[in-house]
């Protein structure tokens, strides 16, 4: 049995309760590598990525190259002499970086492989109103999240759960598998599966602006899936607009009502507590929303302070 020497790669939160899971299991982590610094913020101040908060804090070697090719950080990458490489919300590897340890690198990604590879796993899966999604680790070859798969493990989504309620338990069931997978590595019992391509895959798609936008004449649920899907972050957005102007407006937790009506898509109904949007086949309620230069609140707390227009409509 071979003891483990790990390198450990990643970026956010996700990454975190992975690397700490790794370290608590009694694994030997002898180096990190996270993104370079880079300033965030309106006073631009230097921050730091999740990974490197946690390498510093638990005092684990960091790297933090700008270039992964660069011969510098390949030669101080092979003086951590490590045998195993384990990945998780980094980056695409070159060749040199992956293949250079004796028993591999491999990734844990937030979907059951080979569905959703991409960046945003998470988010997609209850954007397009999946009811079933999972985690994967992979030996990283040189495409993104094509490799031989190692283990799979799969969990339900709920038809009211948001991209951070399911973000959380998939770092638990990643971490889990993530120990499970070292474990197989360290004993020489890997067995892989090829991934198969088939017509039907789904992609998870980088967020931006424009897919992360709503349409009002979608279907209830898709728009209630969106919103869900994004939230806490990047969040769903529409535009408020009334006679005068229009607001950006981030929607972070909604409701549908199915009820017959005769209002155009977009119209707006207040009441004292209550902001319902109408859309087919009824109305989408919206529990809690961010304006402008505002914090984000519930929508009854909202309307204490912000009166919106008969006239308002969501675009």
């Amino acid at each position: 049995m071979e003891k483990l020497r790990i390198v450990f790669m990643g970026t956010p939160e996700f990454a975190v309760g992975i690397l700490d899971t790794i370290i608590k299991a009694n694994y030997q982590v002898v180096g990190v590598i996270t993104v370079a610094d880079k300033p965030a913020g309106r006073g631009q101040k230097t921050k730091y990525s999740a990974v490197k908060e946690y390498a510093l804090a638990n005092h684990l070697p960091l790297l933090q190259p700008t270039n992964l090719k660069d011969a510098i950080f390949l030669e101080d990458l092979k003086k951590w002499n490590a045998n195993l490489q384990v990945v998780v919300a980094f980056r695409m590897l070159p060749e040199a970086v992956w293949k250079m340890p004796s028993l591999g690198t491999f990734n844990l990604h937030a979907s059951l492989l080979p569905n959703y590879r991409g960046a945003a796993p998470i988010n997609w899966a209850i954007i397009n109103g999946e009811t079933r999604t999972g985690v994967t680790s992979f030996f990283i070859d040189d495409k993104i999240d094509t490799g031989a798969m190692i283990l799979s493990k799969e969990t339900p989504i709920s038809s009211k759960e948001t991209a951070g309620e399911l973000h959380d338990r998939l770092m638990h069931l990643g971490s889990e598998t993530v120990v499970e997978t070292l474990s197989l590595i360290e004993k020489g019992m890997v067995t892989t599966q090829i991934q198969k391509d088939t017509p039907d895959i789904k992609t998870a798609y980088k967020l931006n602006k424009e897919n992360c936008k709503i349409d009002w004449n979608k279907s209830a649920e898709e728009i209630h899936n969106l919103i869900r899907g994004l939230s806490p972050y990047p969040a769903a957005w529409c535009y408020f607009k009334d006679a005068n102007e229009s607001f950006s407006v981030k929607i972070y937790e909604a409701q549908i009502h199915n009820e017959k009506h005769d209002l155009p898509v977009g119209e707006i109904i207040t009441t004292k507590k209550e902001i319902k949007v109408a859309v087919k086949g009824g109305f989408i309620e919206v529990l809690s929303l961010q304006y402008p230069n505002k914090k984000r609140m519930k929508t009854s707390e909202f309307l204490n302070g912000i009166q919106i227009s008969e006239e308002t409509k969501a675009l």
